[in-house]
């Protein structure tokens, strides 16, 4: 089942206190990116992020799961009313992955 465009705009409108969020449709589902980088899937009208200590740490108690099958297993966010707790959790999240990877440009012949 592929996510709605209604819950895709209601996790958006939470994570509205971030600058810089997007969601890219991949799939018939939406990957989320925080200022270029990927930090969570909407799969499924599921809300999921991916797994890091610190986030790990901040949330205390959390279930995981997978976003689709033969994928690494990420975080399900189901607390979705407290704007700034989503906030810094994807905050945490983004501080330790690693930056997007510049792309060259092809050099003309």
């Amino acid at each position: 089942m592929a996510s709605s465009a209604e819950y895709v705009d209601f996790i958006l409108e939470r994570l509205d206190m971030l600058d810089n969020i997007t969601a890219r449709k991949m799939f018939g589902e939406y990957g989320l990116y925080c200022g270029g980088v990927y930090f969570g899937v909407i799969c499924d009208n599921r809300f999921l992020v991916k797994i890091t200590p610190g986030g790990q740490s901040f949330l205390g108690q959390y279930s995981t799961e997978l976003p689709y099958e033969g994928a690494k297993p990420m975080l399900l966010i189901e607390e979705l009313e407290d704007k700034a707790g989503l906030k810094e959790l994807v905050e945490i999240t983004c501080r330790e992955l690693p930056a997007p990877k510049k792309r060259s440009k092809k050099q003309e012949k």
